[in-house]
């Protein structure tokens, strides 16, 4: 086996801010694997950069392990269970290796995880936090979507989310707060949101404040983001989300992601799959996982100036399911 990392930066086509933080550019490592026969899986991973992932980080990580994966051509996503933890670096190996298993086998990983490929996904549009006008006119372009989330934070939300609707009236709407609120503000929030519409809210409050949610139910659903990365943090939940919002560079891959989707299942929870940015490479994976969710966001590629070869293919909020030549 040999295993080639590359380095790479995707320029957004503008600033995307959200409660913390705001960036002109997604930093990624992106990996292949070749076997002796010629076959290659490839895979790209973001990181998770709140908790201090970065591209470099996850190269050292990789690399440690590289005289191991060199050695070996029987390798699977199993196999990388212990030897890293959930993160960047093992979405990177995973990935490529259900690739590279794709590829020799000619079997897809849809089937391999036994999941129906869809014709065509429905997946979020996102809109950062901006200017009320800017809000406006992003949602007005895309009216016609089925879904938008709307970033929001402690100060910029109830307005924000009355201009979306107004803009596209006939479209569901997501607001995320990225940790932001309180208790006291999601509690006053939430009634208003739904008048709006607003189907979800993603992580309102830090998560170090979930116990505060404990048995507590609102006028809108509330998703887990940061509070939740693999099944481990399912354990530590407890009962105040109704949705698990679940992204391959938290769960360490899509092998880890499929398990916790189906256990969350179990649990009483519903799935939302989404993304750390990136490109088409990056959300190719994520997209495997969207038969076992109600929501799905895998708007990264939308939010860039550029995007790999053989992309993705987006219309009107729907993106199809990946080529084999770009991915399994």
């Amino acid at each position: 086996m040999q295993l080639r990392l590359t380095f790479h930066r995707w320029r957004l086509a503008e600033p995307f801010v959200i409660a913390r933080e705001s960036i002109d550019e997604v930093p990624v490592l992106q990996a292949e694997l070749r076997d002796r026969a010629g076959h290659r899986g490839r895979s790209e991973a973001v990181g998770i950069d709140y908790e201090g992932e970065t591209p470099a980080s996850m190269a050292g990580q990789v690399e440690g392990l590289r005289g191991w994966l060199e050695a070996r051509d029987d390798l699977s996503p199993g196999n990388l269970l212990e030897r890293l933890p959930a993160g960047g670096a093992r979405n990177l190996l995973d990935a490529a290796l259900w690739d590279l298993e794709a590829k020799r086998s000619g079997v897809s990983v849809w089937q391999r995880a036994g999941i129906t490929r869809p014709s065509r996904i429905a997946t979020t549009y996102t809109i950062g936090l901006g200017t009320l006008e800017a809000v406006r006119e992003q949602a007005r372009a895309r009216a016609h979507f089925p879904l938008l989330k709307l970033k929001v934070d402690a100060t910029q939300h109830l307005e924000r989310v009355q201009a979306v609707r107004e803009a596209a009236p006939h479209a569901k709407l997501i607001a995320d707060a990225n940790g932001a609120w309180t208790i006291v503000q999601l509690e006053s929030l939430a009634p208003r949101l739904a008048q709006l519409g607003v189907v979800l809210i993603e992580q309102p409050l830090a998560p170090g404040d979930d116990p505060r949610l404990a048995g507590r139910r609102f006028a809108v659903p509330l998703a887990a983001d940061e509070s939740v990365t693999d099944r481990g943090s399912l354990e530590r939940l407890g009962n105040g989300y109704q949705y698990v919002n679940l992204k391959l560079d938290k769960t360490g891959g899509l092998l880890e992601a499929l398990a916790t989707a189906r256990l969350a299942r179990q649990r009483g929870y519903g799935v939302m799959v989404g993304n750390m940015c990136g490109s088409s490479l990056a959300m190719a994976p994520a997209a495997v996982l969207a038969p076992l969710a109600e929501f799905v966001d895998l708007d990264g590629p939308l939010l860039q100036v550029e995007d790999v070869p053989d992309a993705l293919h987006f219309s009107d909020g729907w993106v199809e399911p990946p080529a084999p030549a770009l991915w399994g």
